[in-house]
């Protein structure tokens, strides 16, 4: 009787643990960032790919944006992530970029991953997260779609199927 008690305590101290450090890590995690929505403009920002180019989201202005917040111990992000390349290649003649932005993560890391699984569309760093607060990105993945002016047409941060981010790309196909 007593050992089942002090296995009942322990659990519901090790459960109330757990609620406390997930209450503290979200609060300690909340993006001061805008909440960007449907129809809002999509901020420009500059950040640099793994291969040290100078990303910028005004210079992809005419076409449509697939902008991906991910990191690579994300389980949901590694399973779109194939689906993603295979649309890209598909898409990327027709005026649809792909730009896959790694959310506080090392470049090597990121290299390992993005060789992994053949990635070939640009994979913008922000290391300090700045992208990713001026977005209002919270959960990861999210994808935001940006029309060719620069709008944004979509926000979800569900995990993506293959046939949902065909839709995607054919909502901001130009």
């Amino acid at each position: 009787m007593k050992k089942n008690r002090l296995w009942f305590r322990s659990a519901l101290l090790a459960i109330l643990v757990v609620a406390i450090g997930y209450t503290i890590y979200n609060s300690m995690n909340e993006e001061s960032g805008t909440y960007i929505s449907k129809g809002d403009s999509a901020p420009n920002f500059v950040l640099t790919d793994l291969d040290g180019k100078r990303v910028e989201l005004e210079d992809y202005r005419g076409k449509g944006v697939f902008l991906n917040f991910w990191g690579t111990w994300c389980k949901p992000c590694e399973r779109e992530m194939p689906y993603m390349q295979r649309q890209y290649e598909k898409y990327k003649d027709q005026g649809v970029e792909i730009l896959a932005v790694n959310v506080s993560e090392t470049n090597v890391s990121v290299q390992n991953f993005a060789d992994r699984y053949r990635l070939s569309f640009p994979i913008p760093m922000d290391k300090e997260r700045e992208v990713t607060k001026a977005y209002g990105i919270g959960p990861i993945p999210t994808t935001i779609l940006v029309d060719k002016n620069g709008k944004v047409v979509d926000r979800t941060s569900e995990s993506l199927s293959e046939k949902k981010i065909i839709s995607f790309m054919e909502k901001i196909k130009p």
